[in-house]
């Protein structure tokens, strides 16, 4: 009885501490100056790393860069993070990414994430959305490490790339289908 009671307490503060940010105000929590330049600083680092990624932003018609993602559950899970919509390596719009998820999960995990617009179809359908769901829509495709490794930017011909970046911590099941993404205004 005391386990159960434990596990519904546990729960219920990781619910609370995980989705709690998504229930933040529309405004955003973040100042728009602070946004864009953490979002052009973790663009630079992706592009140190992922030769594929570096060499699709300048091919890119926009790129959205959300930072910081803080991920956590405990059964229920939830996470959020702001980023910066970049054209031309300038912020035109600032969003937030949220996500809720029920299953098997334990643990909290903070990663950033970039997703590449190629093409001005796919980029419209997102700016005009009235919060776009990741997964519904344009084509996402997700590259991990292997994928960047065989992949050039000639053989590339989907609507969007999102590349995974910076993980810390220990969480199941990493992935950016099921995310919603809304527009926001900085403080």
């Amino acid at each position: 009885m005391a386990t159960r009671w434990m596990t519904a307490v546990l729960t219920a503060a990781t619910f609370f501490w995980a989705v709690q940010p998504s229930i933040a105000q529309e405004k955003g929590k973040t100042a728009a100056g602070e946004l864009t330049s953490t979002s052009q600083a973790a663009l630079k680092q992706l592009y140190a790393k992922a030769e594929l990624a570096k060499l699709l932003g300048p091919k890119a018609q926009a790129i959205l860069v959300f930072p910081k993602v803080t991920k956590a559950g405990l059964g229920i899970g939830g996470q959020y993070g702001e980023g910066a919509l970049l054209k031309g390596g300038t912020a035109s719009a600032y969003y937030k990414t949220t996500g809720a998820s029920f299953g098997l999960q334990a643990g909290g995990q903070k990663y950033g994430y970039a997703m590449f617009f190629m093409n001005a179809k796919a980029l419209d359908e997102f700016v005009n959305a009235n919060g776009f769901e990741v997964g519904v829509g344009p084509s996402v495709v997700l590259v991990d490490e292997g994928m960047a490794k065989t992949t050039t930017t000639t053989t590339m011909k989907d609507d969007i790339y999102a590349f995974v970046f910076g993980q810390k911590g220990v969480m199941a099941g990493l992935g950016i289908q099921g995310n919603k993404i809304t527009k926001i205004t900085p403080k």
